[in-house]
């Protein structure tokens, strides 16, 4: 683990791993706002320098002064500040779920800093993408022949009619997942541990995204994008990353059978193929 100071003084840690000769990965975490540790999987992707950021609040990077900053788009300078502070012209940014929020808002504002951009299973928010319930739906039933499904589905129809509770959203936690096992429960029971809540529940408040001037700037960002997504994922149905990748002019999806929101756990090697081929090209 490392540190550097963000613009206003905050001291935020990230964590390098492999040492690869390309143009190291910047990894962004989702949650929002959640501990990067869980993202270890990708450490030493495609045999790049890989660099996780610990977002201010959570992991080992301090609580700022400000709650206030906890806010996507305040974040984006703090992405800036670890570019600078590892001395590099440009990264490759890698955003999963709410990190890809955060990703696509660097892109905004300093689209010559990224070379390539991987959204993985990404929240859409950014862009102004609402997925409709029955997309949702329809990537949970491929899930049909599970034992846990009729329980899961029955949550998850409650959810996306906006009658979701907190027991419910539990119960829909498989549908993130390609396999439901007991990997994928750890991973669940993590997320408690790991996500700062008030952080997260500013991450995405009043002001964070401007769809209209984020379009604009996806429109003219003329490097590689490459979007992936899981079969099943009832959080990013593919339809919804198929919208994303749509947004880029040289945007590409790519989607895992039968795989979730965490495609990297799902099948490691068609995760790693797919983004090495794509950042080696």
């Amino acid at each position: 683990m490392s540190t550097f100071s963000a613009p206003d003084g905050t001291l935020l840690a990230y964590h390098s791993s492999g040492s690869g000769n390309g143009v190291p990965l910047l990894c962004l975490p989702g949650g929002p706002m959640r501990d990067s540790a869980y993202l270890g999987g990708l450490d030493g992707l495609a045999g790049r320098r890989v660099v996780r950021l610990d977002l201010r609040g959570t992991g080992a990077s301090a609580v700022p002064a400000d709650p206030a900053s906890y806010r996507c788009d305040r974040l984006v300078e703090d992405v800036e500040a670890l570019r600078a502070h590892l001395g590099l012209d440009a990264v490759d940014v890698l955003g999963h779920s709410a990190g890809a929020n955060l990703a696509a808002l660097y892109v905004t504002r300093h689209a010559e800093r990224v070379r390539r951009l991987v959204l993985v299973t990404p929240g859409a928010a950014a862009a102004g993408i609402a997925t409709a319930p029955e997309e949702r739906l329809a990537a949970a039933r491929l899930r049909a022949g599970e034992p846990w499904f009729a329980e899961a589905y029955a949550a998850l129809e409650e959810v996306t009619a906006g009658r979701g509770t907190d027991e419910t959203f539990g119960k829909v936690a498989p549908f993130f997942h390609g396999t439901w096992d007991d990997a994928a429960r750890e991973l669940e029971a993590d997320t408690a541990r790991q996500r700062n809540g008030e952080a997260a529940g500013v991450y995405g408040g009043e002001g964070a995204y401007d769809p209209e001037a984020a379009r604009a700037a996806f429109a003219e960002f003329g490097r590689p994008v490459l979007v992936l997504a899981g079969e099943g994922d009832a959080n990013t149905p593919p339809p919804t990353a198929a919208a994303y990748a749509g947004l880029f002019p040289q945007g590409r999806l790519e989607v895992l059978k039968g795989g979730g929101h965490f495609p990297w756990r799902d099948d490691a090697e068609w995760f790693a193929g797919r983004v090495a081929e794509f950042l080696d090209a």
